[in-house]
């Protein structure tokens, strides 16, 4: 665990007792504060009350006197649409509002790190999607040379709930827009921005605000390494606004499926293919179609984004592909979970927006595709023009009748529950088919979270694969 500095003998809130906000608390314990937690949930409370935490409705009249700031998680709202109650009693008494990851910024480094022979390292991902794959191939990556690595925030464990970096120890970072919104303090060493793509629109009163969330890990976290996503104009407009010139190689720009040119450092993959310039050089290639745990263009934009970071700390580009090899990738994201006759099924339940199921589609052929659920802001228009792999859709949720009726140009059949659509997907799959899920659109309208309807899914093919 990473003690909180700074926070001796003060009274500090904790509002959200989930895995973020429990773990938020005991850090601020054994930095010597006393926290004061609050979740609406009576199962939560209980839970904080086991280990002998304060537990006070933080919402009632009064409960900000003394307090020196408030930590909230990462799923309540602070600002938009509008804040949570508690959140607007802390923001008119004037209490600081902070979060885990400002926490973490400014309690990991320590006085010993001076007398290391490296110096550990705080890699930080962010962006719309790819950032959970980015995050865990860098981690891979550094696991395979040999470097001590941890792997924290919006994947694996909590950020305050891991070991302090030891010499030469890298800290890989998923953060979301949630985590960077609010965080008080944010100085990785290095950032990485995959792509932006429209999500969590209500959370952030829009995409500009959506954008702003993700751009603080940059302006205001004064990165030394800088790796960017240009395929989107925001994108593009960040590496600008971070770089002093083009042969500023504190910036290095990425991109799948369009080659860059230029003086400064530049990482793109094409055809199949990551190429590496820098200073108007060509520094290495790999060759990534036969990587099976990265296929598609989406994924290849990903070890764009894992090869940039991992060369910003001296490794070498035979070693990175090496280590992109042994790479199997993570559950729910362009997961391949079986192959039955010729025809292959494969679990992208990660895909909950219309970008990251573009990207889905677009990296096999002969698709019979399982969507649906709970469609988000911005309709559907968007992926229609990466359904011309798509022999047929078999359309989950409870409005599949709406969500069918929406992809134009697209035969389609409402099944309305999982088990129908792999059973009719796998009845009508011919051999080089893929069965694919790649919803576009959330969960919550049948299930607990995408990790859950991925499950579902895996369930159902591991059921269909057994029949025969």
């Amino acid at each position: 665990m990473i003690p909180v500095k700074g926070v001796e003998g003060q009274r500090i809130g904790v509002l959200g007792l989930g895995r973020s906000g429990l773990i938020a608390a005991r850090a601020l314990r054994e930095g010597g504060a006393d926290p004061i937690c609050w979740d609406d949930n009576p199962a939560a409370q209980d839970k904080a009350q086991a280990e002998d935490f304060t537990v006070v409705d933080l919402s009632r009249a009064g409960a900000m006197e003394g307090m020196s700031a408030l930590i909230v998680s990462p799923g309540i709202p602070h600002l938009y649409p509008t804040p949570n109650p508690v959140v607007a009693r802390a923001l008119d008494a004037g209490v600081p509002v902070d979060n885990d990851i400002g926490l973490f910024f400014r309690s990991v480094a320590d006085a010993d790190w001076g007398d290391y022979d490296t110096e550990p390292k705080v890699i930080a991902v962010t962006g719309s999607n790819g950032k959970s794959t980015t995050s865990a191939l860098i981690h891979h990556i550094l696991e395979h040379v040999g470097r001590d690595s941890q792997l924290a925030g919006n994947i694996g464990r909590g950020v305050l709930d891991i070991d302090p970096p030891g010499d030469g120890g890298v800290v890989v970072l998923e953060l979301s827009s949630y985590q960077t919104d609010l965080a008080r303090a944010l100085t990785p060493d290095v950032a990485v921005f995959t792509n932006l793509s429209p999500d969590h629109l209500d959370r952030h009163g829009g995409l500009g605000g959506y954008f702003a969330a993700k751009r603080r890990l940059f302006a205001e976290g004064g990165p030394d390494r800088a790796v960017i996503g240009v395929d989107e104009a925001e994108g593009r407009y960040l590496a600008n606004q971070l770089s002093e010139g083009a042969v500023d190689d504190r910036v290095i720009r990425i991109s799948s499926g369009q080659k860059l040119a230029g003086p400064g450092w530049l990482i793109y993959a094409r055809k199949g293919f990551l190429t590496e310039w820098r200073k108007g050089q060509q520094v290495a290639s790999i060759d990534l179609r036969s990587v099976q745990g990265l296929p598609g263009a989406h994924n290849h934009q990903n070890a764009c984004a894992a090869y940039a970071a991992c060369r910003t700390l001296g490794l070498a580009p035979r070693v990175i592909e090496k280590a992109f090899h042994g790479f199997a990738g993570l559950p729910h994201r362009s997961q391949i979970v079986g192959e039955k006759d010729g025809v292959r099924f494969v679990n992208d339940s990660k895909a909950t927006n219309v970008d990251a199921a573009a990207k889905a589609l677009t990296a096999f052929d002969n698709i019979r595709w399982i969507c649906g659920g709970l469609e988000k802001e911005g309709g559907l228009d968007a992926l229609l023009p990466a359904t011309a792999t798509v022999r047929k859709a078999y359309v989950i949720g409870r409005e599949a009748a709406n969500f069918a009726v929406a992809l134009r140009g697209v035969e389609t059949e409402v099944c309305t529950d999982m088990a129908v659509a792999v059973k009719r997907a796998a009845e009508e799959a011919e051999p080089g088919d893929t069965v694919l899920l790649a919803p576009a659109a959330a969960s919550f309208d049948q299930y607990d979270s995408f990790e859950k309807r991925g499950e579902d899914f895996v369930a159902n093919v591991t059921a269909v694969i057994g029949d025969g």
